[in-house]
């Protein structure tokens, strides 16, 4: 059995605007990462920070970019992200994230439940941010920082 990470939200913005969330660091940092190293092109290598866990970084390696419609990007070196765009007759998007896939054992069951939680406050991060102009993030982990200085 292959655990396979899959999320999906609609998003009430034109499907534009929502695209250039994804990929433009720009507007990224204002709801889910600190900062990027640059904007996500297809055959891009680009570094993400994360404001809840300074020091750490993500290493981001951009496969496919279709615009407004498929994103697709490797990173922690062995599982690969798809985000696909969904423009509806109402001009709002469906926006689905799959991340796979990784073998059935503990490690990864770990993985799966990490991974799963933060494609879900991804999609609610960039709804937040998109439809009401609100950073979700900002105040939402520091119990995080807190406990990883003291433990």
């Amino acid at each position: 059995m292959k655990l396979i990470i899959k999320t999906v939200l609609q998003v009430q913005i034109p499907i534009e605007t929502v695209f250039t969330a994804i990929v433009n660091p720009k507007e990224m940092t204002q709801y889910f990462i600190s900062k990027s190293s640059g904007v996500m092109e297809e055959g891009a290598e680009i570094i993400w920070e994360w404001p809840e866990f300074p020091g750490q970084k993500s290493i981001v390696n951009a496969i496919k970019i279709e615009k407004n419609r498929f994103i697709s990007f490797v990173w922690d070196h062995s599982t690969t992200v798809e985000i696909t765009l969904e423009e509806q007759t109402d001009q709002s998007v469906i926006v689905r994230i799959t991340e796979s896939e990784k073998e059935l054992n503990e490690e990864n069951l770990k993985w799966y439940a990490g991974n799963t939680e933060g494609w879900a406050n991804f999609l609610a991060c960039l709804k937040a941010y998109l439809e009401y102009g609100i950073n979700l993030r900002t105040g939402s982990f520091e119990f995080l920082r807190t406990s990883n200085q003291n433990g």
